[in-house]
């Protein structure tokens, strides 16, 4: 199964409070954090609702 690997590159500082909790449910909480996620329709949707708050990339 492909997973998707989550990175944060900008601040929530200024954000809309749903842009947030999204980052804080996708397990970012600062500027640098890296997760893996698999690749699921519902992660792809929290990740688009932040896409200029991360960069995605598709790993093994």
């Amino acid at each position: 199964m492909a997973r998707l690997k989550v990175t944060q590159t900008r601040s929530t500082i200024g954000g809309k409070r749903n842009q947030r909790e999204t980052l804080r449910s996708l397990g970012l909480k600062r500027i640098g954090d890296v997760v893996v996620k698999e690749d699921r329709p519902e992660i792809r949707g929290m990740v688009d609702t932040v896409r200029h708050l991360v960069t995605s990339e598709e790993v093994e």
